[in-house]
């Protein structure tokens, strides 16, 4: 049988097999943005990594180089050069800037932010999520209204506080300071987590003879963990790139300077201090908050919450 008799074989008013469309809306969607998915991507972590990538390629070239061609986006093995690093890490006396201090001055103050904000911040922000008294709608709302206002108010009455009580230029007037303007924003975004954790969870562990604290700490908390560790991230990034309370309590004693202050100083003597320097010093302030983000990463980024309660 030829294709024409087939053809005429099919009887009237019948319709052939279907052709499936080329292209369907659905099928060009799915296309197109998975295809924009990772040039958005990759644009972001362009603009996002291509600043460090510059500034860690000067940091390491010599400076003669830098000056004769500053635009270039890499540079020969040759002409790499380490003591910019050297120059910024040694203490004064031996001829460097000394920002191994820095940083030890800054890792204590940020260390110390972190653990007193969490102390208070972790049962302040529980008591609001679970415990009923009157104003606990707007007490939160009054917590966030505190972080709002600008720091500079503060500036000249807390000056004069310490300087009465003889603690103007204290570390531990610094770590004070740093805990009252953490520790408000701190509960405001640890009890928007707690409320998220089921009721029924700690309403089980009560069934099983566990009182308040212990159901905090045994259920809560672990729950809470990936929240918590977002916010002390976040509290160590506002005390370790901190600059005005610094500069106002620890601007006379430059053994107690921390990071920001020095890097101030660099950016001040910018004509005096070479670029090579400048960009080393920037390079060892940024890399902690990178390591701490990247150590921590698998706990921000799931949530412990999966599968704790069938529905």
């Amino acid at each position: 049988m030829t294709a024409i008799d087939a053809r005429r074989s099919v009887p009237a008013g019948t319709a052939g097999p279907a052709r499936k469309p080329r292209w369907t809306r659905d099928g060009f969607e799915t296309r197109f943005f998975g295809i924009a998915r990772w040039v958005v991507i990759g644009a972001l972590l362009i603009v996002t990594a291509f600043p460090f990538y510059y500034m860690a390629l000067l940091s390491i070239r010599d400076l003669g180089s830098v000056l004769n061609n500053p635009g270039a986006l890499w540079t020969d093995v040759r002409h790499l050069n380490l003591s910019a690093y050297k120059r910024v890490l040694v203490s004064v006396s031996s001829g460097g800037e000394g920002f191994l201090g820095f940083m030890r001055n800054s890792a204590v103050l940020s260390f110390g932010t972190v653990a007193l904000t969490l102390l208070v911040s972790i049962p302040g922000s529980y008591a609001i999520s679970r415990l009923r008294f009157f104003g606990r709608r707007h007490i939160s709302v009054l917590f966030l209204a505190v972080y709002l206002f600008p720091s500079i108010i503060l500036a000249v009455p807390l000056f004069v506080f310490f300087t009465r009580v003889n603690m103007r230029g204290s570390l531990v007037a610094v770590l004070l300071v740093y805990v009252s303007q953490t520790v408000a924003v701190s509960i405001y975004m640890l009890r928007n987590y707690f409320d998220t954790i089921p009721v029924s969870l700690e309403e089980a562990a009560a069934l099983d003879g566990c009182g308040r604290l212990g159901t905090m700490w045994r259920i809560s908390l672990p729950l809470a963990m990936p929240a918590i560790l977002a916010n002390a991230l976040f509290i160590f990034m506002v005390a370790w790139n901190e600059f005005l309370f610094a500069l106002l309590f620890l601007a006379d004693d430059r053994s107690r300077w921390t990071v920001s202050l020095g890097l101030s100083e660099l950016t001040g003597n910018s004509i005096e201090i070479p670029t090579t320097v400048l960009m080393a010093a920037s390079v060892v302030t940024t890399i902690p908050i990178i390591v701490l983000f990247f150590a921590s990463e698998r706990l921000l980024a799931g949530g412990l919450t999966a599968g704790a309660e069938k529905g």
